[in-house]
């Protein structure tokens, strides 16, 4: 345990998960989990954090050079091996290495300010004024006050999966959830974030919402941390309302998602994002329907076109994959039915590489008809790619980023 900073009236006390984290493509490996990366968001804008956390000796280390820097206060709960989080990429679930056989003794925070993460290796009891929580857990997260954490003021940052185990009320809509648990006492300030939708705000039962917003790159592993840990800092310190400080931690969000990087308040003023504005179609749950065209001819080319198919539908759209509705043919059994599809799309989704030519006529056939299409290339020139961008594709050279903007087109249209 050290100590780099004395404690102040103004300091968020934050306790979580501090993890590896490694992904293959685009290939990285950092130190943060939700409270690693919420200590070094608030410290680059200049707030006061003490953060507690579980962490083997190697964290550790990394951790006190970081809290060095970042003027943090660290105290780490010391376990045998941290957990490491592996991803393919940032849209598919991770594995999960270390996870502990039994939890570790939960530690105990108390302060005016705290932000308190689900955790895998144990809990953190938390006794504060104003409390942000996130569960951090799809299948089986804890109510806040489970554990003996207290509140006087307490904001709830769920997402939708999220909502439905805490309720346990599959059938209600996202602002019945959001009432539900406000009127069933679990806090008086509930979110839940809905992806391109932003998120809803349930203040006291007052509902409201904030947008999303568009960015030309999408860093999505950690994206909910940071959106967390931005809420917590202006509904918590600088004590806006939950809307205006849910729409801030949008917008930070965004600037985090654009860059990979933690934005400072001069970032943060400078950063002019367009609002996702969805269409009335989408917002009254109107399927959208993406034509996903790419060759499957290699293991390869089929392990991609399984991860496009799985990621838009996990995103709520309605995917046409040739390989799974119709397989391999002649011209005569698959090019109508392939046709008729794309004349039917509100998008087309284009794996590119390689330049197939039938996915180059697809292309072709969907821009002809002022269908937008989202033209996937790592690794094809400028020269190769003038075509497509010419007629007016979407051109992404990065995965997520590619999936992302096939859902904001589509649910903007």
């Amino acid at each position: 345990m050290s100590n780099n900073q004395m404690l102040t009236e103004n300091t968020i006390t934050i306790a979580g998960g501090t993890y590896h984290e490694i992904c293959l493509h685009p290939g990285n490996h950092q130190v943060y989990g939700s409270a690693g990366r919420a200590a070094s968001a608030l410290a680059t804008l200049s707030v006061s954090v003490d953060l507690h956390t579980y962490a083997d000796d190697v964290v550790s280390s990394v951790l006190r050079d970081r809290a060095h820097f970042e003027n943090v206060t660290l105290n780490t709960h010391l376990v045998q091996e941290s957990v490491m989080f592996h991803y393919e990429h940032g849209l598919v679930e991770p594995r999960i290495f270390n996870y502990p056989d039994t939890p570790y003794p939960s530690m105990t925070v108390t302060a005016p300010f705290a932000l308190r993460y689900g955790m895998l290796e144990g809990s953190a009891i938390v006794d504060a004024d104003y409390a942000v929580y996130d569960p951090q857990n799809v299948v089986n997260p804890e109510p806040f006050t489970a554990n003996g954490s207290k509140a006087k003021h307490l904001a709830l940052i769920l997402n939708r999966y999220e909502a439905k185990a805490l309720s346990d009320q599959n059938e209600l809509s996202d602002q019945q959830q959001a009432e539900f648990l406000y009127n069933n006492g679990h806090a008086e300030v509930i979110i839940i974030k809905q992806g391109p939708a932003g998120a809803l705000i349930c203040d006291n039962g007052n509902i409201s919402y904030v947008p999303a917003y568009e960015t030309s790159f999408v860093h999505k592993i950690g994206s909910g941390d940071a959106f967390v840990a931005y809420f917590a800092y202006e509904w918590m310190l600088n004590k806006k309302t939950a809307h205006d400080a849910a729409n801030q931690a949008s917008l930070a969000t965004a600037c985090y998602c654009e860059s990979g990087l933690f934005p400072s308040s001069e970032g943060l003023a400078a950063f002019h994002p367009n609002p996702i504005r969805l269409s009335q179609k989408f917002i009254d749950g109107g399927n959208r329907k993406v034509y996903l065209a790419g060759p499957f001819f290699t293991l390869a080319q089929l392990w991609l076109v399984e991860q496009v198919q799985r990621n838009l539908s996990d995103l709520g759209l309605d995917v046409f994959s040739p390989y799974h509705r119709i397989g391999h043919g002649t011209a005569e059994e698959v090019v109508k039915k392939d046709l008729d599809a794309i004349r039917q799309a509100d998008i087309v989704f284009a794996i590119g590489d390689a330049l197939d030519s039938g996915t180059i006529y697809e292309v072709g056939y969907a821009r002809a008809r002022d269908i937008p299409v989202v033209f996937y290339a790592e690794n094809e020139s400028e020269e190769d790619l003038k075509m497509m961008e010419g007629s007016g594709c979407i051109l992404c050279t990065d995965y997520v980023t590619a999936i992302y903007k096939t859902l904001w087109v589509a649910a903007q249209k």
